[in-house]
């Protein structure tokens, strides 16, 4: 397993927090998220990994669960209310390349299975579905 970060989140704006528990991140890309949500005055209510998914994996054909990073109701400039499922994941997890090794692919495939899955959850209770990668999350105005 990768060397990465995870630490407690405690929001400045715990009102809109919905989710169970302290939220945990499990990356900084997690957390830069978690903080947007908890400052942005568009993000109406917020939680992370609060939704369980059941799919099937295609590496091992067992059912299994997919926990998505985070739920989030938002309102636009139009000033309609939507609700979204997002999944935080580096641009190389969500996309199958020539190159990539054999175990990179199965990452990808797997990420797929449950990506599929979530859209077809999402759609049956109206929600929307996202993946957000690092060119998502780092997007400032148009530069990068």
């Amino acid at each position: 397993m990768p060397n990465y970060s995870r630490g407690k989140f405690t929001p400045k704006n715990p009102e809109k927090y919905v989710g169970r528990g302290t939220p945990t991140w499990r990356s900084s890309w997690e957390l830069a998220f978690m903080t947007f949500c908890d400052n942005n005055q568009h993000i109406l209510s917020w939680a992370s990994e609060s939704i369980r998914i059941p799919y099937v994996n295609p590496v091992t054909g067992k059912g299994s669960i997919y926990v998505p990073d985070f739920f989030i109701t938002y309102q636009d400039k139009a000033g309609t209310t939507h609700a979204e499922v997002i999944e935080i994941k580096p641009k190389k997890q969500s996309l199958i390349e020539s190159k990539a090794s054999s175990r990179d692919r199965a990452v990808v495939a797997v990420n797929y299975a449950k990506w599929s899955s979530a859209t077809k959850f999402c759609q049956r209770a109206g929600l929307g579905f996202r993946v957000v990668t690092e060119e998502d999350l780092w997007h400032q105005g148009g530069k990068r």
